[in-house]
């Protein structure tokens, strides 16, 4: 149980694992929809061409097929997508709702087909011709920027899409004084969500009252009707969207995607029930990616290995289409780049580039690249001077007396303990012993290795934080919370849960500010009708901002209930009154007494006998609030893996995975345990294993899970999780956030075990992910002895 709190930190099973665990779950399709017809797309099969015609007439010809549309078609009933944010350094883009003049990657949705059912609809998507003139791809970010390059958006003019450059100190001073200049080089390859259940979504258009209901699995209900009711010409109160249970979403399901547009203005135009499930193969080919980044940095060093000054240049590859702005993934990872160390002086040049691929947007962890770069930094930094890793972080790390710390881009670090956790962990895994292990399994022909990598973790976002980045968007949360007649306690907020098992903290939220028990809160999202507006769910900002918002908001039910109850006790105030467990409280002498009265009562009161009420006390108990959380709050961690690395066959074995986690205060220990092993996995897997593959012609060779691969059990070892938290002082209840954390954790410290398993061949891989592949290319005609020859 966390201190002070009698229902914050209790563990509690999570709530929506009864339905889901037991298969009465309910998805989109289990959604039933009179009548419904069946969406199905065309897509192009080129990653870069002009369109020159399509020929549907003999998709219309087959009995049960309703219709085939056209950009051209839907452009007469949506408007186009426009990011035009007043950033420097980015340039405008639009989009049509689906192609007119031209596809700009493989799986390119050119038209779209309804039918009577699926079956049909994917026949005669087969059936409709489309006449390409194929052009040159852009497949990389060099061939982005190289002279003459094709351009992806003809009407942006240009695929360096976004540049913002920074400069705090005086790096190039710090460079020419340094004792080393040290240079590191990180390539991160494009990953994509692999939910377990791909994008789809059910339109219903009731023309009496011209009204819209989207089914659909998004983790941003609120923002979604906005941004539907816009593009269809429609006013919020007429746009419904209700999320039912949504089987993961990892960032893949925030943006308005141009398919889902599609079925909503057919289903209007038609005004007919509609229904669109993609398959795997689109999902991975079209739905959205991630992560594809090449990092330089370059550090000036004294001879301790204590940084003088830093140097970041990023390049990010961002598809063909901008489903948000180009700088937001980019901007953040530099941004927070310098993250636990005493660093001051620092300078990042940030381009972002247009390519013939499928579009990129947030991926769990968005930043996920941030810790690699800073912790593979500290590495090189070690192996250049010859000096121990471990060392090298403790002469660089923020200490306690250091905080609050203002990094170079001016975020403020505060309430986190970044050299606590690399202590815990190094103690942990006995680093000393270790390093004795190693000396004696390489003797052996064993090459084993430890990585270290040290995480601050942005989670809240608040409005401030999006104002002061230059990125359009708010970071508030709102909350209701209604106290029924019976006694009994509704709450709802503006986030959407796609699997991070929500209802079981946020009751916990509702029940410590409010005086009950969790078990008799119900939490209520994902229907824009139901729910307050809020910004959803993104930026493990869940806990911070929701949980924040749910709390004060029941803080203040609480206070009408216990001024209700004093009336009903006869006292003069609610001083020396409490709700604990849903029953009121009094301190008579040091001791808290139960009065007799309940929740129960006092909501019969305020409901059903308004007269008796104190006087300024209007009937009933419905409360409501908005929370703007602080600009950012910080979480960290620090990682520890062991690796053994087979340099004939290239395969890597994780031996040992330790965390040390400050993720402040826990309102669910189990949830959050969930949180962080599902995080780490994601970044072992992605380090591992996944990468989405395009050929020189821009073709998605990785579009099936047989090429798309993705860790198992088998691949993912037990992960121990070691507690160091400390609440923030600035957030309802000392709440943080940690659902990405480990991500960036686990990215970089298995990346850094590889290269300590491998120093002895004298390689460094740079580039994930660790595929037996890329171990043995590295490897080849390079045995254990050649560092020894070297150094001799």
């Amino acid at each position: 149980m966390t201190e002070g709190f009698t229902q914050i930190g209790r563990a509690l099973p999570r709530k929506e694992d009864r339905r889901l665990v037991s298969g009465r779950g309910r998805y989109l399709d289990d959604i039933a929809l009179p009548g419904a017809l069946h969406v199905t797309f065309v897509r192009s099969p080129h990653a870069h061409a002009r369109i020159l015609g399509i020929n549907t007439e003999e998709a219309l010809s087959m009995p049960g097929v309703v219709g085939v549309f056209t950009g051209h078609d839907l452009a007469q009933w949506t408007t186009p997508l426009r990011l035009a944010p007043p950033i420097e350094g980015l340039l405008p883009t639009e989009m049509t709702t689906l192609p007119i003049g031209k596809v700009r990657f493989h799986g390119d949705p050119v038209a779209c087909v309804v039918a009577r059912d699926r079956y049909l609809a994917e026949d005669a998507a087969e059936a409709v011709v489309v006449d390409y003139e194929p052009l040159e791809a852009v497949t990389g970010i060099a061939a982005a920027f190289a002279p003459g390059a094709p351009v992806v958006d003809e009407a942006a003019g240009s695929n360096m899409v976004s540049r913002q450059r920074f400069c705090a100190g005086d790096p190039a001073a710090r460079r020419a004084g340094a004792h080393k200049v040290v240079e590191a080089r990180f390539g991160l390859q494009r990953h994509t969500h692999v939910p377990l259940e791909t994008r789809g979504c059910g339109a219903e258009w009731d023309d009496g009252r011209a009204h819209l209901t989207l089914h659909i699995g998004n983790q941003v209900p609120h923002p979604l009707r906005g941004q539907l009711a816009a593009r269809l010409g429609l006013s919020e109160s007429q746009v419904t969207v209700i999320c039912p249970d949504v089987g993961g979403a990892f960032g893949q399901k925030i943006a308005l995607y141009r398919e889902e547009l599609t079925v909503a203005a057919l289903a209007r135009h038609l005004r007919r029930n509609l229904r669109w499930r993609e398959d795997r193969m689109e999902n991975l080919m079209a739905a959205s990616h991630a992560r594809e980044y090449d990092c330089r940095t370059r550090a000036s060093v004294g001879p301790d290995g204590r940084i003088l000054g830093l140097e970041l240049e990023l390049d990010e590859d961002f598809g063909a289409y901008c489903f948000f702005p180009a700088n937001y993934m980019a901007r953040v990872i530099a941004l927070i780049l310098t993250g636990p160390y005493r660093i001051t002086d620092y300078a990042f040049d940030v381009r972002v580039a247009l390519t013939n691929k499928c579009g990129a947007g947030p991926m769990r962890a968005p930043m996920a690249i941030t810790s690699w770069v800073m912790e593979g930094t500290m590495d090189a930094i070690a192996r250049d001077l010859g000096l121990d890793p471990l060392q090298v972080r403790r002469t660089n790390a923020l200490r306690p007396q250091d905080f609050p710390w203002r990094m170079p881009t001016g975020e403020v670090l505060e309430d986190i303990t970044p050299h606590q956790t690399l202590e815990t962990v190094a103690g942990a895994v006995d680093y000393p012993a270790f390093r004795a292990r190693q000396r004696r399994a390489r003797a052996d022909g064993r090459f084993v290795g430890l990585g270290l990598c040290t995480v601050v973790e942005s989670t809240t976002y608040g409005s401030a934080f999006y104002k002061s980045a230059g990125i359009p968007g708010s970071g508030h949360e709102a909350a209701w919370v209604r106290i029924e007649p019976s006694g009994a306690v509704n709450a709802s907020v503006g986030l959407m849960g796609t699997g991070q098992g929500y209802e079981s903290p946020l009751s916990q939220a509702v029940a410590e500010g409010l005086g009950v028990r969790a078990e008799d809160v119900t939490i209520h999202l994902g229907n824009t009708d139901v729910a307050p507006y809020g910004m959803g769910s993104r930026g493990a900002r869940g806990a911070t901002a929701g949980g924040g918002a749910l709390y004060l908001c029941a803080q203040k039910a609480r206070d009408r209930v216990l001024a209700i109850a004093a009336s009903i006790l006869g006292v003069n105030s609610a001083k020396g009154l409490r709700l604990r467990d849903g029953r009121v409280e009094r301190m008579l002498g040091v001791e808290w007494q139960d009065t007799g009265v309940t929740l129960g009562d006092v909501a019969r009161r305020a409901y059903l006998d308004p007269t008796a009420l104190p006087q300024g006390i209007a009937p009933g108990l419905d409360f409501a609030l908005t929370y703007d959380p602080p600009p950012m709050t910080y979480s960290n961690s620090t990682h520890a893996c062991e690796v053994e690395v087979d340099p004939a066959t290239g395969s890597i074995r994780v031996l040992r995975y330790v965390l040390a986690e400050d993720c402040g205060t826990v309102l669910n220990p189990i949830v959050v345990r969930g949180q962080q092993q599902g995080a780490v996995a994601m970044g072992l897997s992605g380090a591992l294993l996944e990468q989405v593959v395009y050929d020189a012609a821009g073709q998605n060779l990785s579009a099936t899970l047989a090429d798309y691969l993705v860790a198992t059990a088998c691949e993912v070892p037990p992960i121990e999780i070691l507690h160091h938290n400390t609440p923030s002082q600035r957030t309802p209840a000392g709440i943080k956030g940690m659902a990405e954390g480990g991500v960036m954790g686990a990215i970089g410290a298995l990346a850094n075990a590889v290269n300590d398993a491998l120093a002895p061949f004298a390689v460094t891989i740079d580039r994930l992910p660790l595929s037996p592949q890329s171990i043995r290319a590295q490897l080849r005609d390079k045995t254990p002895e050649t560092m020894e020859r070297t150094q001799s």
